[in-house]
């Protein structure tokens, strides 16, 4: 359904901005990238907001400028039956979610009606593929079902620059991993970066219109949190990735999700292909984000070797939701309030957290340990240790 347009394929906007003119820039950024080319008039527009955690933290998740700016410009020019859809992937409530990272204080200010896609009235209809399948027809042998409601609609995805510890990074193409599977989405952990490709392909055919705004302002990794002060958009959510991996110091068609999806002709991830726009220096003149010794693991760890190997057997396995389970224990009941809190509380006392401090009633919520957190932590941590001594195991009897 959605066609690229041959005006802004492989067409990203960078805009550098700050804190007084974010909402302009969001504008400027929508307009060079060419968000009226991508989004017809008169479908209705989803907007994807997500969240990796409960509460705040930089980077991690939309933000509310990066939601507000986006609600101004669409709302002025024009756009009727614009839908707020909050989303989460670490299992905590999207409407809590919504409410900690202030999506809807914006979403509240314009009126916007919500979805959550775990309601059950939210009805899902079966998606008949235009072309083969790489890998979901085998992870869904069932039939691969999508929500009824983004069929014929637009959708807006509103990711950040951030790093993954299975497609090394995260962006518009990850986005719709959770927007189109939702819970089931853990299937296709075995083969990420193909998933990310068939989920791509199907994002065309039932979406009237695609569209990314990437907020890079402000992020965070394990060692603390630095301001980029970056706005990214595009109709071409290949091409809006690769500039993304690139800003993190990746090569592009090194990562096999956007050597792919650019190989099958569903964007442009070839460096030299792509149109920056709003910012007179090529990819190659940008400092690169230089990512923790943590991060450069989990990247390794995901691409080669007996551990990628082992991940590969374990998440193909019934182990799959614990193993899950037991990282989004760790993250969220340990790592998250007792060493993430530290790099929000930092996080606040700069710029855009300064920012993020303004938006609605002037309160943040912080990251808590439960009552139980060192169990928990304890039980997590053994749980994912497990799951891989498993998958080496299941190596060596190969």
């Amino acid at each position: 359904m959605t066609a690229l347009s041959t005006l802004s394929r492989g067409r990203v906007a960078v805009i550098e901005t700050r804190p007084e003119t974010v909402l302009a820039d969001v504008r400027r950024a929508m307009e060079l990238a060419g968000y009226g080319e991508a989004l017809p008039l008169g479908n209705g527009t989803l907007l994807e907001i997500g969240t990796s955690y409960p509460t705040w933290y930089p980077g991690a998740g939309t933000t509310p400028w990066q939601l507000e700016g986006t609600i101004r410009e669409l709302q002025g020019a024009g756009y009727e039956g614009l839908v707020a859809l909050p989303k989460t992937t670490s299992g905590a409530d999207p409407r809590v979610a919504a409410v900690n990272h202030k999506h809807r204080h914006a979403i509240e200010k314009f009126g916007l009606p919500s979805i959550y896609l775990d309601e059950p009235e939210v009805e899902r209809v079966r998606y008949q593929p235009t072309r083969p399948f790489l890998v979901l027809d085998r992870l869904f042998p069932e039939g691969v079902t999508v929500p009824k409601v983004f069929v014929g609609r637009n959708a807006v995805v509103l990711p950040t620059i951030k790093p993954h510890d299975l497609a090394a990074v995260a962006g518009a193409m990850m986005d719709a991993r959770g927007g189109v599977l939702g819970d089931r989405r853990q299937r296709t952990l075995a083969a990420v970066d193909e998933s990310l490709v068939d989920l791509l392909q199907i994002r065309l055919d039932i979406h009237a219109g695609l569209f990314a705004v990437m907020d890079g302002t402000s992020i965070a990794d394990d060692t603390g949190t630095f301001e980029r002060n970056l706005l990214l958009a595009s109709t071409d959510l290949v091409a809006i990735d690769a500039v993304s991996a690139s800003l993190q110091g990746f090569d592009p068609m090194g990562l096999p999700f956007v050597r792919i999806a650019h190989e099958k002709g569903l964007g442009i991830g070839e460096p030299r292909e792509i149109e920056i726009v709003g910012h007179d220096r090529s990819l190659a003149e940008w400092q690169p984000i230089t990512w923790d010794k943590i991060s450069e693991q989990l990247v390794r760890f995901s691409g080669g070797g007996l551990l990628a190997a082992a991940r590969k057997r374990l998440v193909a396995s019934p182990a799959t939701a614990l193993t899950v389970s037991a990282s989004d224990l760790y993250r969220n009941a340990y790592w998250y309030p007792l060493v993430g809190r530290k790099r929000v509380i930092q996080a606040l006392d700069t710029d855009w957290g300064r920012t993020f401090v303004g938006y609605g009633d002037g309160n943040v919520a912080l990251p808590n340990p439960a009552p139980a957190v060192g169990a928990l932590a304890i039980a997590g941590t053994a749980a994912v240790v497990g799951g891989i001594s498993a998958g080496r195991h299941a190596l060596r009897k190969r």
